[in-house]
């Protein structure tokens, strides 16, 4: 545990020599993103267009290519446009914030607790910030962006109109913003933020998704109900976990769902 704990730090001494905070908390956070998100998102557009994994294919309609393709060629021009700058202008404020990249590395019990917190928090944020964007107007305006994809696959995770970008990625920097993480501790947040989103708009739904041994975590198969109904009653609002719409009766429809198929399922 020392070992690798001072290789860690190591590491972090090689980037901190050669980059300044500002770098490895705007540009180098970007890129991060960027590689996350996309290696992660492309295996379920190809297992798609390719027709593999048929089996755990949750809904059995496809996107086309070009559909496919008119969605990456989308996030990368959100991505740099809105995000990026995003990063850039609000350096200053998690600076003020405590935000810090120095060594020690902090203890990994900090780490740990503050990423579950973020979790949390999150994901009640996201919650009510999903369900208002769910309202008429809204959804019409801004929230149907993200909705054209009735079949998601992972890329579409960060498919929004950018007022939507904005909107529901406060949600994601409150927890950090609030703390004053370490630059560390933010990049494994973003990570496992980026790498839950895109499972649970996969489109897939394995033996081995999270959803099968995370208690309360709602998954693909939670997420993709919402994606496949109308607006008005799609329901399963949350991010992460499922005891929010489970509190407020919003997975009402979705638990019937799931009943009839499991019903069904007996008889055959």
């Amino acid at each position: 545990m020392a070992a690798s704990v001072s290789a860690l730090e190591s590491a972090w001494q090689l980037l901190i020599a050669n980059f300044t905070e500002f770098q490895l908390a705007t540009v180098v956070t970007f890129m991060i993103h960027e590689t996350v998100f996309f290696l992660s998102g492309l295996p379920s557009l190809l297992f798609e267009r390719f027709g593999l994994f048929a089996k755990y294919k949750i809904q059995k309609k496809s996107n086309t290519s070009a559909y496919q393709n008119r969605c990456v060629l989308r996030l990368i021009l959100y991505h740099v446009c809105v995000n990026l700058p995003v990063m850039i202008f609000s350096y200053p404020a998690f600076k003020f914030m405590g935000l810090r990249s120095s060594l020690p590395l902090p203890h990994w019990t900090v780490v740990v607790s503050q990423v579950l917190f973020y979790f949390v928090l999150e994901d009640f944020i996201f919650y009510w910030g999903h369900r208002a964007l769910h309202t008429k107007w809204l959804y019409k305006h801004i929230h149907s962006v993200h909705h054209e994809y009735a079949t998601p696959f992972g890329l579409t995770s960060e498919y929004a109109h950018p007022a939507e970008i904005l909107f529901l990625g406060f949600a994601t920097v409150v927890g950090p913003a609030l703390t004053g993480p370490h630059l560390f501790t933010l990049w494994l947040w973003m990570v496992l933020r980026v790498l839950e989103t895109v499972e649970a708009h996969s489109g897939y739904h394995f033996p081995w998704s999270p959803s099968n041994f995370l208690p309360l975590y709602g998954g693909s198969d939670f997420h993709d109900y919402h994606h496949r109904v109308l607006y008005t009653k799609s329901g399963n609002y949350a991010s992460t976990f499922v005891y929010m719409d489970w509190l407020f009766g919003t997975d009402r429809d979705y638990r019937k769902a799931k009943a009839v198929e499991e019903n069904e399922g007996k008889k055959l």
